[in-house]
């Protein structure tokens, strides 16, 4: 097995390629040691006192690294352990642990609902096969008065460069399509 790696625009976060599919659908992140007690290769990976968050996505993993150490030291450990975990037919629990999700549960107007579905469709179709190339995932959260709150996860979230992309991309693709929308906000920058 060959695992290759990705600089995703976040310095913090390194994105690594096993070559297989990870998880069938949906994403896990994992922000703590305590979060990821019940996914065997996030627990592995945070023994490493280093390692500041772990993101699993279909195809991929980013790891993100606390500001103290450099990649070129923490890398090899890295690589070492996530080829031991799949070499040994390790495969991803996809339980209900790690972040979840800060969706909201509310009830909209019929209008409401019908943008609500097109800020997801836009998401799924267009935005998250972009920002998944990055090492990240989006969310949607909410939308209130004509304002889109969204999540961002993995690589995005504290990345330097997730402000542009979420003005100058997402914000002006979803008002071109949804004019009802005023502006685009993180949750989570």
């Amino acid at each position: 097995m060959f695992i290759q790696t990705e600089e995703t625009p976040n310095p913090s976060t390194l994105k690594f390629l096993p070559g297989k599919i990870l998880l069938e659908k949906g994403t896990l992140e994992f922000k703590s040691p305590e979060e990821a007690t019940k996914n065997s290769l996030a627990s592995m990976l945070f023994v490493d006192d280093n390692v500041k968050g772990v993101f699993i996505g279909k195809d991929f993993l980013t790891v993100t690294k606390s500001e103290s150490v450099e990649w070129e030291i923490l890398k090899p450990t890295l690589l070492s352990s996530i080829l031991d975990y799949f070499s040994s037919g390790g495969e991803i629990e996809n339980f209900e642990s790690g972040t979840k999700s800060k969706v909201e549960e509310i009830k909209y107007t019929k209008k409401d609902q019908e943008i609500v579905n097109k800020i997801n469709e836009l998401l799924e179709e267009r935005i998250k096969p972009a920002v998944a190339q990055d090492g990240g995932d989006i969310n949607f959260v909410k939308l209130q008065k004509g304002i889109v709150f969204l999540e961002l996860r993995g690589a995005c979230s504290g990345c330097p460069s997730s402000t542009i992309t979420l003005k100058s991309g997402i914000e002006n693709m979803l008002k071109y399509y949804i004019p009802e929308i005023k502006s685009v906000e993180a949750i989570n920058q």
